[in-house]
């Protein structure tokens, strides 16, 4: 009996111990992406700071159009920063949007410790918002990737100053996406669930939140009358093919769904590179309305 009391006890307190060294891995400060800027692409912009509701210092950049008061919100992926995302902004420049980019907080120009996969980080972009209206934008896109892309159609939901919506790879189910990052590395499908599932109740417990409150699927269908742009890849492997077309049909019109069977996570723009700069800044263009509007060219 002693040696079963034993055997049990290293048992849960091996169980214990992958599950904070887990939590701590998803909730961690992420390194940021080699260094890039707006200038390297020749443009003017400025480095701004805001504060996010609860207390957080954010740090981005602003990079502003001729006499526009559209502005594009961009919503990084998780674990890295803003840099990567600096390729797209050329585009909306020419279109003449202004562009608003900004890490989420414990990511790159940032404070905070703490990521909270989504959670938190809707009061960070709530506060890129009012940010963005003090710069004088009257009509506000936002444009999501990955996980930026869930916090996007969460905040969307409940934050009517944000206009429309566009995200490539958005997550459907944060379970999914924790397990599908295991998958990669290699740990079996069956293992990776429960395991993601042990990581996110460990989170939940330490921060004294609900993770699983940030699926998109539950806030998708409060975005309308708005529209909304989904693009996906179809092998995806944080988001399945079944969870797209949940999350598809959960979505209320005006929607617009652009699938590309051979596209993994966020690799659409290096596959279909102007097919994909097209759609995203004519999905801008025709539902951000502006009295100093100026026609893009394509």
């Amino acid at each position: 009996m002693f040696y079963l009391f034993l055997a049990l006890t290293i048992y849960l307190l091996f169980i214990l111990i992958v599950a904070f060294l887990g939590s701590n891995y998803l909730i961690a400060r992420r390194k940021p992406d080699p260094a890039t800027s707006p200038k390297d692409y020749g443009l003017d912009f400025v480095e701004v700071n805001f504060t996010s509701s609860d207390g957080i210092n954010l740090g981005g950049w602003y990079i502003p159009a001729m006499n526009s008061d559209r502005t594009i919100i961009f919503c990084a992926g998780a674990n890295g920063s803003i840099d990567p995302d600096v390729i797209y902004v050329p585009w909306f420049q020419a279109a003449n949007f202004n562009v608003l980019m900004f890490d989420w907080r414990a990511h790159g120009r940032s404070a905070g410790s703490i990521t909270t996969l989504g959670y938190h980080e809707r009061y960070d972009l709530i506060a890129a918002v009012e940010f963005a209206k003090s710069k004088g934008a009257t009509q506000i896109g936002v444009l999501g990737f990955s996980m930026g892309g869930a916090v996007a159609l969460s905040t969307a939901a409940v934050t009517p100053s944000i206009d429309a919506v566009a995200v490539d790879g958005a997550f459907v189910h944060v379970l999914s996406a924790v397990a599908g990052g295991l998958i990669e590395r290699g740990v079996a499908d069956w293992l990776a669930y429960s395991l993601a599932r042990l990581f996110l109740l460990t989170t939940n417990l330490r921060l004294g939140i609900n993770l699983f409150e940030i699926d998109p699927v539950r806030w998708i269908d409060r975005i309308a009358p708005r529209p909304l742009l989904l693009i996906y890849g179809d092998r995806d492997p944080y988001v399945s093919k079944t969870e797209i077309d949940q999350l598809a049909d959960r979505a209320k019109e005006p929607k617009d769904i652009w699938r590309v069977v051979e596209a993994t996570h966020r690799n659409i723009h290096v596959l279909r590179a102007e097919d994909y700069r097209i759609r995203l800044v004519q999905f801008f263009d025709q539902n951000l309305q502006s009295e100093q509007r100026n026609d893009p060219k394509f």
